[in-house]
C-alpha cells in the first residue's frame, strides 16, 4: 500500500517502488519514471534525486510550451467575445465547454495532430451527435487551432480536419392543396398570430425575424416589409449554472438577412386590417409585448393539427414559400435576396423543392421537340 499522498509502493518481491513525473507527452499525458530500493527511505531518496536532476538539467521552456490547449481556447473565445453577436458567443461557449475542453483541453498544443482530431470527431459521432452538430464543433475547433498556430510560429503541426458528410434530408413542403387548406384555416377568425404565420408563408420570413417584426417595419403605403432584427432564446451565461435562458432581440444572422421585401396586394390589405397604429408594437401581438419563437412553434403545431397537416415546422413555411416562387417562375436572384441568402447556391441547394407537378410539366416540354 502506498503512503498517503506519495507514489511509493511496496512490491510483492519486497522491494519499494517510487514513481515520479518525468514529463508530459505532447498529448498532455503524464510520463512517469520509476526508482527501486530495499527500503521505503532508499526508494524515496532516489526519486527525489531524479526529480532534482530533471529540474536542474532541463532548459527553461518557453511560456507557451508549458501551456495546455485549454489556455489558448480561453484566449481565443475571449478575443471573439467583442467581435461576434451575443448569440454566437453563447454558441461558441457551449461548444467549448461541452466538447472541446473536456476532450482536448489537457493536450499540449504541439501534440494536436490530424489523427487526434479525427479520433475527436469519431468520439462525437459515437455519442450520437448529428453530422451537422459535429461539423459546427469542428468549425470552432478549426478557428481555435488557427489562432493557436500563430502562437507557435514555424513549430505548430499542420492539422487536417475531415468534416462528416450530412445526409440530405427530404424537407417537408406543403403541397398546393395543403397550402390552400392552411391559408383558408388561417384566414378564418384571424388574429395577430395567424396573420404573422400567413405573412411568413407569403414572404419566407424566418421564425426569429417574424417574432422581432414591429409595425414600424411595415409600410402600407409602399407595400414593403423591412427585416432588420431577429429574436431568439439563448443560454444566459450569467446564470448558466441554474440552466437559465433568456430572449434576445438583435441584428439578423448575416448582412444579407437585412432586407426589404415587397408585399403582395392581398398581404398589404391583411396588414392594413390589423394595423394598431403603434409603430413600436410587435406584429404578432399588436402590443409592445413580444411573442417568442417557442410560443409561435406551439401555436403553429396547434393550427396545423386542427386543419389536418402533419410534420409541419416553421421552416416548412419558409421552404414552401421558396418552392411556390420557383413554380411561379420567380427569377432566382430576386428570390435569393428576398430569402436573405448570401448567394443563389444556398437558395437552389437548400430551399427549392420541385414538386411532382412541376417535374411533370417540365418533362412534358420534351414533347415539343419530339421526344
Amino acid at each position: 500500500m502506498a503512503r498517503k499522498g506519495e507514489n511509493i509502493y511496496k512490491r510483492k518481491d519486497g522491494r519499494w517502488e517510487a514513481r515520479y513525473v518525468k514529463g508530459h507527452e505532447l498529448s498532455g499525458k503524464i510520463k512517469y519514471g520509476f526508482c527501486y530500493g530495499r527500503t521505503y527511505k532508499e526508494a524515496k531518496e532516489k526519486a527525489a534525486r531524479r526529480k532534482a536532476a530533471i529540474i536542474n538539467s532541463a532548459p527553461l521552456p518557453a511560456a507557451n510550451n508549458r501551456r495546455r490547449f485549454a489556455f489558448f481556447c480561453e484566449e481565443w473565445i475571449q478575443l471573439e467575445k467583442g467581435k461576434v453577436k451575443e448569440s454566437t458567443y453563447v454558441k461558441y461557449d457551449s461548444v467549448m465547454t461541452k466538447h472541446i475542453l473536456p476532450k482536448l483541453g489537457g493536450c499540449f498544443p504541439l501534440g494536436i495532430n490530424t489523427m487526434l482530431v479525427e479520433q475527436f470527431k469519431q468520439e462525437l459521432l459515437g455519442e450520437g451527435l448529428s453530422a451537422k452538430t459535429v461539423r459546427d464543433i469542428l468549425t470552432v475547433l478549426r478557428s481555435v487551432l488557427k489562432y493557436t498556430a500563430k502562437q507557435f510560429p514555424g513549430a505548430f503541426p499542420a492539422v487536417e480536419i475531415s468534416y462528416p458528410k450530412e445526409p440530405k434530408k427530404e424537407v417537408r413542403v406543403l403541397s398546393q392543396e395543403e397550402q390552400r387548406r392552411f391559408v383558408s384555416y388561417l384566414e378564418t377568425d384571424m388574429d395577430e398570430c395567424k396573420l404573422g404565420i400567413l405573412l411568413a408563408l407569403l414572404t419566407g420570413l424566418r421564425i426569429g425575424e417574424l417574432c422581432a417584426l414591429r409595425w414600424e417595419n411595415i409600410s402600407l403605403r409602399e407595400r414593403t416589409l423591412r427585416v432588420n432584427a431577429t429574436m431568439q432564446r439563448i443560454r444566459d451565461l450569467e446564470r448558466s449554472g441554474q440552466g437559465k435562458t433568456k430572449v434576445v432581440i438583435g441584428s439578423p444572422k448575416s448582412d444579407t438577412s437585412v432586407r426589404t421585401i415587397p408585399l403582395t396586394d392581398s398581404a398589404a390589405r391583411l396588414c392594413g386590417q390589423f394595423d394598431p397604429h403603434r409603430p413600436a408594437a410587435f406584429l404578432l401581438t399588436g402590443t409592445e409585448r413580444f411573442m417568442e419563437p417557442r410560443q409561435v412553434q406551439k401555436r403553429l403545431a396547434k393550427y396545423t393539427k386542427e386543419c389536418g397537416l402533419e410534420g409541419v415546422h416553421f421552416h416548412t413555411i419558409r421552404h414552401t414559400f421558396a418552392t411556390r416562387c420557383v413554380e411561379a417562375g420567380f427569377e432566382i436572384k430576386s428570390l435569393s435576396e428576398i430569402l436573405g441568402h448570401a448567394n443563389t447556391t444556398i437558395t437552389l441547394d437548400r430551399y427549392v423543392h420541385s414538386s411532382l407537378e412541376l417535374k411533370r410539366e417540365n418533362m412534358d416540354k420534351l414533347a415539343v421537340v419530339g421526344l
